[in-house]
């Protein structure tokens, strides 16, 4: 018997978005996750719990939306997730409903620097402008606010983190909530000091330096 397409591709996809909603990084079946095979991504079906989701639950989708595999729906943000591959050369994508990461972008267009955590992600992380969730205008936005980034926020919905797999975008989306969430406790005592540009410059060289050991 053959394996299904992209079979550990799919349960990987399944673990990390039942890590999403363990974390509360999501509530329901909102967010999605996604891996890159080759010409080939493995997606999270739309309106389906996680807990339940099996194998072939998950659909799998040509580069261009179209799907090859998997008994559901894809996603209805698949167009963000398809962008996030043509665009920024993402290995796995991770979109989530993060409450202070949505808190914050109802107030600021970036995430400040906080934490020289941002520096990982290649620096301020933008707030992308609102559109209607899963159409192409929406992926457009996305798109802009992650060039040279490996996360963004989106205004009145969420964020997106890529990586070089599902496990390093998730981490980058956690980190996110948790930069957000800092910001928003600091900011209400006070007047946040934040670190410069070359401080994170200087962060940034240092991460790079580890990641090479």
């Amino acid at each position: 018997m053959l394996s299904p397409v992209l079979e550990a591709e799919r349960a990987e996809v399944i673990r990390i978005a039942r890590k999403m909603v363990d974390d509360g990084l999501v509530v329901g079946t909102s967010g999605n996750v996604s891996l890159r095979s080759g010409e080939l991504v493995a997606v999270t079906p739309s309106g389906v719990d996680y807990d339940v989701l099996t194998v072939a639950d998950v659909p799998v989708v040509r580069l261009d939306g179209a799907v090859v595999d998997g008994e559901r729906a894809p996603s209805s943000e698949l167009p963000m997730h398809l962008t996030a591959y043509a665009d920024h050369g993402a290995d796995a994508v991770v979109h989530t409903h993060s409450l202070h990461a949505t808190a914050l972008s109802l107030l600021r267009d970036d995430v400040p620097a906080v934490h020289y955590q941002l520096a990982e992600m290649g620096g301020v992380v933008r707030v992308a402008e609102y559109a209607t969730f899963g159409t192409d205008r929406l992926a457009a936005n996305m798109s802009a606010a992650l060039a040279g980034r490996g996360a963004c926020v989106l205004r009145n919905h969420g964020t997106v983190a890529i990586g070089s797999t599902p496990a390093a975008a998730y981490n980058r989306a956690r980190q996110l909530e948790w930069l957000c969430r800092l910001w928003l406790t600091a900011q209400q005592a006070g007047r946040p000091r934040l670190l410069d540009d070359e401080e994170l410059d200087r962060c940034a060289a240092q991460f790079g330096h580890v990641a090479r050991r």
